[in-house]
């Protein structure tokens, strides 16, 4: 009479042990790496995520840091992009070894490159090549996705014409002054926004929109109702009044979305 019950404790023990495994392993698969490329004379330090245990290439994602930089949160992000099975770039924008640690710093920091796109465009282009490169990376299925005043990165990614499957912003910054060049964009879009961002208002919403669709461009704006800017960063409080804050809800919904965008862009 205790047999049955004997097998069924020594089955769920072996369950239970399975499932603590194979949790081991689906961390231990994920690798980073910190890697120096360089933009013209310009050294630079940007932090790559993979999955070890997946065999062939697969796409390459291009996380455009917030004015942070290469940071933890931008870290984060890229290793969740590897648990999803790309490849991806945390790329460096400042320089190695700026790292601000303080938002005036920051904002100093991210100043330089909006006000010279060129320059902006370079340092993300070289972070693309890169990762082109890698030899885990199928260089025809590429992407980049922005945060912030990383998203206004990643669309003049797009806008200066590289080969990019497709580009995301969350709660990015979305004027530029050279509108004229969304024909250049080869990929589509999909900008993930709060609808009552004081930093990228309707006005600014609405002109991007204008923007993309004279240029005849795929492109796709979501709006998430209730939600301020850095919607997506834990750090940023729950307090809509200061313009910045943490939405839990908006933040899931829009990486399912970024996940749905990717399945689009990649398989047709």
């Amino acid at each position: 009479m205790n047999k049955p019950r004997f097998a069924s404790i020594a089955f769920c023990s072996l369950f239970v042990l399975l499932g603590v495994l194979y949790t081991r392993h689906a961390q231990a698969a994920i690798k980073t790496e910190t890697v120096e490329y360089k933009q013209g004379e310009t050294p630079l330090e940007g932090f790559l995520a993979y999955d070890d245990s997946i065999q062939g290439k697969r796409p390459g994602i291009v996380v455009v840091p917030d004015w942070n930089g290469v940071a933890d949160y931008s870290k984060k992000r890229a290793q969740m992009l590897a648990q999803l099975g790309y490849v991806a770039l945390a790329a460096d924008i400042y320089g190695k070894g700026i790292r601000p640690t303080a938002s005036r710093e920051a904002a100093q920091e991210a100043a330089k490159y909006m006000s010279n796109r060129p320059l902006y465009r370079a340092r993300v282009q070289a972070a693309l090549d890169l990762l082109r490169r890698n030899p885990r990376t199928d260089s025809g299925k590429l992407a980049a996705i922005g945060y912030c005043f990383g998203g206004a990165g990643a669309l003049e990614l797009a806008r200066s014409g590289a080969d990019l499957a497709g580009v995301v912003t969350f709660h990015g910054s979305l004027a530029t002054p050279t509108p004229q060049d969304a024909r250049n964009i080869k990929g589509r879009v999909l900008v993930l926004h709060g609808a009552d961002d004081p930093f990228a208002p309707a006005k600014e919403v609405e002109a991007f929109q204008k923007e993309m669709s004279d240029a005849k461009v795929d492109w796709q704006v979501v709006l998430y109702s209730g939600t301020v800017h850095t919607f997506t960063n834990p750090a940023a409080g729950s307090d809509n009044s200061r313009g910045s804050a943490y939405n839990e809800k908006a933040d899931r919904r829009s990486w399912i979305a970024m996940q749905q965008f990717f399945r689009e862009i990649f398989t047709n």
